[in-house]
């Protein structure tokens, strides 16, 4: 329908006033209000999601961790339109490393979990013999000797060492160990899910996260958010990748010097080894069971060899890598391993150092005087 014609001279109608500016009351309570439904959200969020935090948490470090090799596969071999398959094999390359040293452990323990019996029931019937290490004492050969031979040599000293075993703990302990078994294969399971997204998202998400960072905190959040991934690739350079050679070569001092089991030692002390002075103890269970077996020449070696190759990892290798990384003092990288490690165990091993390489950043730049530019 074609509007009738404005007749001459008359004023076009005015526009519909614009709406009133909120009062500035108001501007203030909504904001309050969006603040307290985004704390109250994130709880919530946090709460439903505690029991896989771990697992989450877990994902990320190995993300972080794994993102430069990823990154050259993806320039190697360019993903699809789906973008699948190189996640998929990442995923799957991660479970074959971290569950093939403990399948391996696992039959190995099950080997030797046979002589344990053996020596079980051959002590319930004929008790338990004075080792050979007693009469090598320095001092005090004799009467330990004696206090065996009087306490724990015969059957019945064997037979009651074994009936103290309640039976009862030992049905609730494989109980609750096989409990935590599966709770902790699905947390890593889960793990692996969250991996898997976090690869094939990750030119998004790591957008997102540098975004974040610098709309919540400026260019100072982007330098801490770079700062704490540093910090990851260091700390899995330093702790990881130095504890698995510490633990490769001292298992091949284990094997030369006739320590028992020299395998599992190896896997023991590399584990060991992640965590600072850990090897120590690894190095000195070693060498007790040769001094146990007799042989104190190869106790002396395992010793000096351990000594020289930790001296030598937690002197200059680590410092070199993870402090080289970070831009952070080896004592900071120390008491966030430590730190971490006691608030929250193994994984503390990547969260400690990240924050103090985040806590030490922004010191540096407060006491140098306000923001610098990216």
């Amino acid at each position: 329908m074609t509007p009738l014609p404005r007749p001459a001279g008359t004023s076009p109608p005015a526009a519909p006033p614009a709406p009133a500016a909120p009062p500035a009351e108001t501007a203030r309570s909504q904001g309050i209000a969006r603040v307290a439904l985004v704390l109250a959200l994130s709880a919530l969020g946090l709460w439903i999601l505690h029991g896989f935090l771990p697992a989450l948490a877990w994902a990320v470090v190995l993300g972080i961790a794994l993102g430069p090799l990823y990154a050259w596969a993806e320039r190697r071999f360019p993903p699809g339109k789906h973008n699948l398959l190189l996640p998929t094999l990442a995923v799957l390359a991660v479970a074959l490393v971290l569950l093939a040293p403990l399948a391996v452990l696992a039959v190995q323990a099950a080997r030797e979990a046979h002589d344990v019996l053996e020596f079980v029931r051959n002590a319930e019937k004929n008790g338990v013999p004075p080792p050979e290490f007693l009469q090598h004492l320095p001092f005090g050969a004799a009467q330990a000797t004696a206090w065996w031979t009087a306490n724990l040599s015969h059957a019945q000293a064997g037979s009651d060492l074994l009936h103290r075993i309640n039976n009862g703990d030992l049905l609730g302990f494989s109980r609750n160990f096989g409990r935590e078994i599966v709770h902790r294969a699905v947390l890593f399971g889960f793990s692996l899910v969250a991996l898997f997204f976090l690869f094939r998202e990750r030119r998004t998400l790591q957008a997102q996260a540098l975004k974040a960072c610098d709309r919540l905190f400026g260019p100072r959040g982007q330098r801490v958010a770079r700062q704490m991934v540093a910090s990851v690739h260091g700390t899995v350079d330093g702790l990881v990748l130095v504890g698995l050679g510490e633990g490769f070569l001292l298992g091949i001092v284990y094997y030369f010097a006739g320590v028992p089991h020299p395998v599992l030692l190896g896997a023991l002390t590399a584990v060991a080894a992640m965590i600072p002075f850990g090897a120590a103890v690894a190095i000195g269970i070693a060498a007790l069971l040769l001094v146990a077996a007799g042989s104190a020449t190869g106790a002396i070696v395992v010793a000096v060899a351990g000594l020289v190759v930790t001296f030598v990892a937690d002197h200059f290798v680590r410092p070199a890598l993870i402090g080289g990384t970070t831009k952070l003092p080896f004592l900071w990288v120390l008491l966030g391993i430590l730190g971490g490690v006691e608030t929250f165990g193994l994984l503390g091993l990547f969260l400690g150092p990240a924050v103090m390489a985040a806590l030490v950043l922004l010191w540096r730049e407060f006491t140098e005087g306000g923001d610098r530019t990216a």
